[in-house]
C-alpha cells in the first residue's frame, strides 16, 4: 500500500529584531522536530509560511537583516535534519535577493539537498496583511516534487484565492498532496479560509494539508481528504496552541475518492461557451 507518512508544524514564532534571534528561533523549532521524529520516523515535514519570522509590519521593516538566501543559515539547520532522518522538509522564510523580497518555500530532499523553491505568487493586501508594502510576487515558476510516490506541491497562503492554480497543479500536472502553507490571522479574512480549503481539496481531489502558525492570533490549521462527507472529515488543529501532527495520506483514499466521484474525468474541455440571450 502506498502511503506518505508527515509531521505538520504548527509552530509558534516569537517577534524578533535580529539575525541571531530569528536562528535561535529556527534551532529551538528544529529540535522540537528532531524528537518528535526520533519517535516516529515521516516521509515529509512542513512549516508555515514564513516560519523563520514573525507576521509583522516590524518585523517586515527589518527584512535587510530577517530575510536570507536559499540556502542561508534557516536552510542549514533543516539541511541537517532533513539528512539526519532522510525525509524531506518544507519550510517558509523570507528570502533575499538581488530585486527585493520574497515570502518563499524551500523543498530540501532527504540527502539534504535544496531541490526547489517556490515564491508566493499573490500577496495580500488587506486585513492585517500588508505584504504589497514590502515583498515582490514571485517568480511565475511552479514547484512539483515527489515524494515517496505521491507528486507534491507547494502553495502560500493568499495564494488559494485563485482557483486556476490548484486546478493547474491537480489537472495539467498530476498533483497529489497540495501544501498550503499560511500566516492566517485572525482578522476578517480568518473566518472564510477552511471553506476554501476544503472546497480546493474536494473540487481537485487532492489531499490538502492546510498549514498556519501558532498563537493567539493564528492557530487552526487544518487537514483535508481528496473527498468530504460525515465518515471523511478534515482534520482541525489547535485553536491556538503549538502542535506537531502526525498525518497519513494513502494511495488508495485518493484512487477511491476519484474513482468514486468523477468530477475531473467528466469536465468539458473548455467553458468559452456562447452566451444566448
Amino acid at each position: 500500500m502506498s502511503v506518505l507518512n508527515l509531521l505538520a508544524c504548527q509552530i509558534d514564532v516569537p517577534a524578533m529584531q535580529t539575525a541571531s534571534e530569528r536562528d535561535a528561533h529556527v534551532r529551538r523549532v528544529a529540535s522540537q522536530v528532531d524528537n518528535n521524529l526520533l519517535q516516529k520516523p515521516v516521509d515529509l515535514v512542513v512549516l508555515p509560511e514564513l516560519s523563520t519570522i514573525d507576521y509583522s509590519r516590524d518585523a517586515f521593516s527589518r527584512l535587510s537583516v530577517l530575510a536570507e538566501p536559499a540556502e542561508g543559515a534557516s536552510f542549514k539547520v533543516w539541511r541537517d535534519i532533513a539528512r539526519k532522518h532522510q525525509c524531506h522538509i518544507v519550510f517558509g522564510y523570507a528570502e533575499a535577493l538581488r530585486s527585493g523580497y520574497t515570502i518563499a518555500t524551500a523543498v530540501i530532499d532527504a540527502k539534504g539537498a535544496l531541490v526547489a523553491v517556490y515564491h508566493k505568487l499573490h500577496l495580500a493586501q488587506f486585513g492585517d496583511s500588508m505584504e504589497k508594502e514590502y515583498f515582490n510576487s514571485g517568480n511565475q515558476n511552479l514547484v512539483i516534487t515527489e515524494v515517496n510516490g505521491f507528486r507534491v506541491a507547494p502553495i502560500i497562503c493568499y495564494d488559494i484565492r485563485a482557483p486556476e492554480l490548484c486546478r493547474t497543479l491537480a489537472v495539467d500536472h498530476n498533483t497529489d498532496f497540495i501544501l498550503h502553507t499560511g500566516a492566517y490571522a485572525r482578522d476578517p479574512s480568518f473566518y472564510s479560509w477552511h471553506a476554501f480549503a476544503i472546497t480546493r481539496a474536494v473540487e481537485n481531489q487532492v489531499f490538502f494539508l492546510s498549514l498556519n502558525r501558532a498563537g493567539a492570533h493564528f492557530g487552526s490549521s487544518l487537514f483535508c481528504p481528496p473527498w468530504v462527507d460525515e465518515k471523511n472529515e478534515p482534520e482541525l488543529f489547535s485553536e491556538q496552541s503549538e502542535q506537531f501532527r502526525f498525518i497519513t495520506v494513502k494511495r488508495k483514499d485518493l484512487n477511491q475518492a476519484r474513482a468514486d466521484y468523477t468530477f475531473l474525468q467528466d469536465r468539458l474541455p473548455g467553458y468559452q461557451l456562447p452566451v444566448i440571450g
